[in-house]
């Protein structure tokens, strides 16, 4: 079995401080660091729980209805990770940030999987973790309800044996990511909780 972790959208306006913050997402960005520290430095990668590590971002240039000043938290949002804002960018608590590729999402339109996303070369992510040999994902970061969710039912659609990482992600609404949890469960994706380095 090759694994991949696919961390989902922790970027900065999506943490506290951010223009579309979830509660907790500063601290999922600071738990996931010291995993990909660990992992960044293990000598042989085969031995590690992964063999690739892959992120997604929203990267918003003009996504249309997406984006509203009044909106309705469900469809529209206020603007958020716009292309060439801070708010854009990783969380520094996610420094180093020893991502095999990058799958950017958005662009012209809502996207909320990362399987919406392309890398540099215009590989999208189902076909980019095939090519690298991966058949089973673990999903985390920002949201639960949203992104993440969304990220995970796609890997499973797409054929990827898909866990949800419980203690590496951070939901919009208590009610949503309640939700949200038991529709991926009943698709198939593990809830699980892993061990956090020390």
């Amino acid at each position: 079995m090759t694994r991949a972790l696919i961390v989902a959208d922790v970027q900065n306006d999506f943490c506290e401080g951010g223009s579309l913050a979830v509660d907790g997402g500063a601290d999922v960005a600071f738990r996931l660091g010291r995993l990909l520290h660990e992992w960044s430095e293990a000598e042989d990668r085969s031995q590690t729980d992964y063999q690739v590590v892959v992120a997604t971002r929203d990267h918003h240039i003009d996504p249309g209805d997406h984006f509203s000043d009044q909106p309705d938290f469900v469809e529209s949002w206020p603007a958020h990770c716009v292309v060439g804002t801070d708010g854009e960018g990783f969380h520094p608590n996610l420094d180093p940030q020893p991502f095999d590729a990058v799958f950017l999402k958005g662009e012209h339109a809502a996207a909320y999987s990362g399987f919406e996303g392309k890398e540099s070369g215009g590989l999208v992510l189902a076909d980019w973790l095939r090519e690298h040999g991966v058949d089973s994902v673990d999903v985390c970061g920002i949201a639960t309800d949203y992104c993440v969710r969304a990220t995970a039912l796609d890997a499973r659609k797409e054929g990827f044996q898909t866990r949800l990482l419980l203690n590496y992600v951070a939901g919009v609404a208590p009610d949503s990511t309640e939700r949200a949890i038991t529709e991926m469960s009943s698709a198939g994706v593990a809830i699980i909780e892993v061990r956090e380095p020390r």
